[in-house]
Formats: structure tokens, C-alpha cells, sequence
């Protein structure tokens, strides 16, 4: 993977993988917290912190497999 030209300042691709999962986690988090499915969840930053690198890693190898 390459860097990010960003109007003329350069990110690496994992700075965008990670802002992409983040935005994803927010979005879950939002349903996941009207849908009520947090009450089942015994530490909720723990399983955000789960949520979060599994998007990583999800978006991560979604990348590579279509390159």
C-alpha cells in the first residue's frame, strides 16, 4: 500500500485505514446502543476496543484482497 496525497501532505495508508475504522465503529456503536445489544455486553470499552480492531483488520485485508 502507498501513502495518501492529501493536498499536498502525504499519509500513510494505515493513518486512513484507522480513521475509516473509527468511523465505522461510531456508526456500530450508534446502532449497536439503540438497538439495546449493550446490555448484553459486560464492559462496553472492552468491546468496543474488540469492535475496533477487528474493523482494522476487516478493512485491512478487504484492501489487499482486491488489489
Amino acid at each position: 500500500m502507498e501513502d495518501l496525497d492529501l493536498y499536498g501532505v502525504f499519509l500513510p495508508s494505515s493513518a486512513a485505514l484507522a480513521l475509516s475504522a473509527y468511523v465505522g465503529l461510531r456508526v456500530l456503536a450508534s446502532f449497536l446502543g439503540k438497538t439495546g445489544f449493550y446490555r448484553a455486553v459486560w464492559h462496553r470499552s472492552l468491546f468496543n476496543l474488540a469492535l475496533y480492531i477487528s474493523l482494522v483488520g476487516g478493512f485491512s485485508a478487504a484492501i489487499d484482497w482486491f488489489q
